[in-house]
């Protein structure tokens, strides 16, 4: 192999080298502080009618030059986020004269790179991407199996909803045979590696990693010829100059992943004009509780009133209001809610012939025509906000159809919240107005399945390094006092799931507490829960392995909130020096003893620097 080009990160502790083989083909590798990350591994793509995998020729490589990038986030682990990497772009020519473009990009964090075809007229489609990640063989992983399409509750897979897979070795096989999500975290000697992607713009499929189970490499996988909007494509197609999406790769120790932003510095920057609508906050939401029975004028009456008396900006109705309680009703309480400063959250089926589901209203947003007659009926009612459910995989026609959603929904200043849902992959940066998205094994499980109740403070104390490291994760968290119109008992304690309000990010979170429970709660929790900040300014990363436990640091203006939880069933005891906070008085909320819920101690930090 020739070495081609070589580019450091603006740090110079990441060093990517690229090299191209006697065969032409192009590969590269990744070490970090002289240590080897990403050993050699495959790049290119194949497109039909086009090869860029082999007898590839080295046509230029740019000087690297300096990008400097700030921009906001309301929705995010930081709210002003500074981004700075050192780019290259080299070109190639395949056995056509064909060029193909590699965009390298080495921040401090991590990796990234992309191809670009700037030739294309004509529309063009990938059938493989060669795109590889070579690991050391003992590297350890923990990795979501991506579900089948087609399988589940109501033909309703994939939808990233599964348990993680926890410290296996590399190769192992998805048990559900499709690959596996993202983010995808791996441990190589003392490296922390996440994988995942950016800017996926509808011209490309959303992708997934397969590996061979007789070696240590994880390839871009594609997603099944099913997971399509009805008549539309899975595979990427273009007919225009293309940009695909970024491939990224953060690096470092667990607290550069805890912190990292790569996820959306990478996204495309924000294309609404008009953000004044996006506001954060909280939300009340009786499903969780009641389940699908109560979805009732007189049950949602009672979390409108419950949500304005816990200062939380909105109220969640779910599944089929539409019938249940009917549009002129649902007018009325979004006017009565409206007076108590609380705004109505509305959910839709995403419809299409991709599951079973028959819940509604369904088969109102299928087409631009009806999602801009029935947004515009709700902007005329007052309601701020649509949850839209059971979507039907990562094909480019479906990355097409969330697009389309997010681009009318912006037009008529409604926030988006999608549920039974591909990772949204950055897209929170793009569109400020997609406030959360599932995504995630969450809460509503628990409710329904006795072992994923035995499973939640692991599978909690997963997210933080997956899943929510870089997109907001409508996970529903925060049961205080017990689980209602469920057969399952939680395992988890009080204090456990207070700490979730704050470690969880999601720009607007739906908690699974009624007001029934609320009754129960200390007024101190309650006033803790009615100050809590809506978005967060910085984050720092205390402690945690994944699955184990985690505690993390968020701070909103100039106070700090710190919220740690116990994945494990034995219990665990650590150490915070809290002292570098330099604040004069801090409150620890634990659980309570003799029945009562919760536990309240004031401490002070610059007398006791260290909370055990």
């Amino acid at each position: 192999f020739g070495q081609v080009a070589k580019l450091e990160s603006p740090d110079k502790s990441i060093v990517l080298r690229v090299f191209l083989s006697a065969s032409g083909e192009i590969q590269y590798g990744v070490q970090k502080s002289g240590v080897n990350v990403i050993y050699t591994s495959g790049l290119g793509v194949m497109m039909k009618g086009h090869d860029f995998t082999q007898h590839m020729k080295l046509l230029t490589a740019s000087k690297p030059l300096r990008i400097t990038e700030n921009y906001q986030t309301r929705n995010a682990k930081k709210s002003n986020i500074h981004y700075q990497a050192d780019q290259q772009v080299i070109s190639f020519t395949n056995e056509e004269g064909k060029k193909m473009e590699i965009i390298f990009r080495l921040s401090n964090d991590g990796v990234a790179f992309r191809y670009s075809f700037p030739w294309i007229k004509n529309n063009e489609t990938i059938i493989k991407e060669n795109s590889s990640f070579a690991f050391d063989k003992n590297t350890r992983a923990w990795l979501q199996p991506m579900s089948e399409a087609k399988t589940g509750w109501e033909h309703c897979h994939p939808s990233y909803e599964e348990h993680y897979l926890q410290d296996i070795p590399v190769g192992t096989v998805s048990p559900l045979k499709s690959g596996w999500v993202y983010p995808a975290l791996f441990k190589t000697n003392d490296t922390w590696v996440l994988i995942t992607e950016a800017a996926l713009d509808g011209t490309y499929c959303g992708t997934r990693l397969i590996n061979d189970s007789a070696s240590a490499v994880y390839s871009i996988g594609f997603p099944d010829s099913r997971e399509v909007f009805t008549g539309g494509g899975y595979l990427p197609q273009s007919n225009k100059p293309w940009l695909t999406p970024w491939r990224i790769i953060t690096m470092g120790t667990l607290k550069t992943i805890a912190e990292s932003t790569l996820g959306t510095d990478l996204a495309p920057a924000n294309t609404v004009k008009d953000i004044s609508f996006v506001k954060p906050g909280k939300a009340s939401w009786s499903w969780i509780n009641s389940k699908d029975d109560n979805i009732t004028f007189a049950e949602q009456k009672k979390y409108i009133d419950y949500a304005a008396d816990m200062h939380w900006q909105y109220c969640l109705v779910d599944a089929g209001w539409d019938k249940k309680i009917g549009y002129d009703s649902v007018k009325i309480l979004s006017d009565y809610a409206a007076g108590k400063n609380v705004g109505l959250l509305l959910w839709y089926n995403s419809a299409g012939d991709w599951n079973t589901v028959t819940y509604t209203p369904k088969d109102k947003l299928l087409t631009k025509e009806g999602r801009e007659k029935e947004f515009s009926r709700l902007q005329a009612m007052g309601i701020k906000g649509v949850k839209i459910d059971f979507f039907g995989g990562d094909g480019q026609s479906m990355i097409q159809y969330y697009i389309g959603i997010l681009n009318d929904a912006a037009k008529y200043k409604l926030l988006v919240n999608f549920h039974g849902a591909t990772l949204p992959r950055g897209w929170e940066r793009t569109y400020p107005h997609l406030v959360t998205t599932e995504a995630i094994y969450g809460m509503e499980m628990v409710t329904f399945d006795q072992h994923a109740a035995d499973q939640e403070a692991n599978h909690c104390a997963m997210l933080p390094f997956t899943r929510n490291a870089f997109d907001p994760m409508d996970f529903t968290p925060m049961n205080l006092t017990g689980l209602t119109f469920s057969n399952c008992t939680r395992k988890t304690t009080p204090a456990f799931e207070l700490a979730l309000s704050v470690l969880f990010l999601s720009g607007i979170q739906h908690y699974a507490q009624g007001p029934e429970g609320m009754t129960r709660v200390p007024d101190y929790i309650k006033e803790f829960l009615r100050k809590l900040p809506d978005n967060w300014d910085d984050v720092k990363f205390l402690d945690g392995y994944p699955g184990q436990f985690a505690v993390i640091a968020r701070r909103s203006g100039n106070r700090w909130f710190i919220a740690g939880i116990n994945g494990k069933t034995s219990e665990k005891k650590i150490s915070l020096d809290v002292s570098s906070f330099k604040k004069s008085k801090a409150t620890l909320f634990s659980d309570g003893a003799s029945g009562e819920l919760f536990s309240k101690t004031v401490l002070n930090p610059a007398k006791q620097k260290k909370i055990d």
